[in-house]
């Protein structure tokens, strides 16, 4: 998902991540005391929680950071004969069945899997991917501009195809964009397999933007978030996270006592987020070290507030600032992990036509 930290999300989840802890460079490393991971551009997490990893394993943390989702993953799949890490964090469900099916990982349960929630278990007979997090893909509105134009904001996929709401949402490609390729399997489980192409007519002449990525979509168009206030953003509707309110309140340099964004609820897909050992990982020792840590109450806590998603491990506890100014969606739209696999390539080949040409 993705990271959702405001000087980075999350995705992931998408806000965009802070510099990574653990060194960060190109390439897989010859030393046997070193794991490289390998993830989206999202991944963040404690340098106090990084040590404790190394000290525990004795293995040092690299950390390769390999853009957004969609283009981490297809350069993954393109480098698996000689990959550039151990471990990949960051597949989700939406591309999960392209990896497997590439043969992108070699079997491991991690010690704690059992403590994983099972809604988010997947796999189970061969263990090739680890879920580690959750998260939901959805519109943020800008309250001020929606209060401005006393205009109330949308609040499920149907509104946003409203003469009121023309020229209004960007989102992101959902053939190179992770949040892009959820929104898209989000309109096709609510309106279905013959509704959703209707569906994205109607968007396409309701004025949708579509941009390349999360980043560009939330940090340039988007009127609501800092960073797109500062840059002309003029589009009040994004697809980006349940999670980025409150990453706009906890990353603000002075704190807001409410998020100033807001999120259309009825327009949330669930994401899961997973990670696993890379087949012909150099450092395939280390690399199962790190996929037990990711599993670790201490990780799992530390998630919410640096990649600004929730924990799939039973018992851990989330921060209250995470929590109230971004709940989790209570009713998000979900795909079986099969019928993602049967018909993505295909839905995001008739979206790029209808959307795109």
């Amino acid at each position: 998902m993705h990271n959702k930290t405001l000087a980075a999300v999350a995705a992931g989840l998408g806000l965009l991540a802070l510099s990574a802890c653990g060194t960060t460079d190109s390439g897989p490393s010859s030393d046997p005391k070193t794991v490289t991971l390998v993830s989206h551009d999202s991944w963040n997490v404690s340098k106090s929680v990084v040590k404790d990893f190394e000290k525990r394993s004795g293995y040092k943390l690299r950390v390769l950071k390999d853009g957004d989702a969609g283009q981490a993953v297809n350069k993954a799949i393109l480098t698996k004969s000689n990959p550039q890490g151990d471990v990949f964090f960051g597949i989700d469900n939406t591309l999960l069945s392209r990896a497997l099916d590439n043969g992108l990982f070699q079997p491991y349960e991690p010690k704690g899997a059992g403590s994983v929630r099972p809604e988010n278990r997947v796999d189970q007979d061969k263990h090739r991917v680890t879920p580690v997090d959750t998260g939901d893909i959805c519109v943020n509105y800008d309250k001020a501009w929606f209060s401005a134009h006393k205009l109330t904001p949308p609040r499920s996929f149907a509104d946003l195809a409203k003469p009121a709401y023309k020229n209004l949402l960007v989102t992101e490609n959902a053939a190179t964009s992770s949040p892009g390729l959820g929104f898209l399997l989000g309109s096709a489980a609510e309106f279905g397999d013959q509704g959703w192409p209707g569906y994205w007519k109607k968007l396409k002449a309701n004025g949708v933007k579509v941009v390349d990525g999360w980043e560009q979509a939330y940090y340039q168009e988007f009127s609501g978030s800092s960073e797109g206030r500062k840059a002309g953003g003029d589009r009040p509707l994004v697809v980006s996270y349940a999670s980025s309110p409150p990453a706009e309140v906890i990353y603000a340099k002075k704190r807001p006592a409410t998020a100033p964004t807001g999120v259309a609820y009825g327009t949330c897909f669930r994401q899961t987020e997973y990670a696993g050992l890379l087949s012909n990982a150099k450092n395939p020792e280390g690399g199962k070290a790190l996929l037990d840590f990711l599993l670790t109450r201490e990780f799992q806590q530390d998630m919410p507030l640096n990649m600004f998603v929730y924990p799939v491990v039973e018992g851990a506890e989330v921060p209250a600032d995470f929590t109230e100014y971004g709940p989790a969606a209570k009713d998000p739209e979900t795909l079986a992990p099969d019928r993602i696999a049967a018909n993505r390539d295909q839905w995001v080949s008739s979206w790029t036509s209808l959307v795109l040409k």
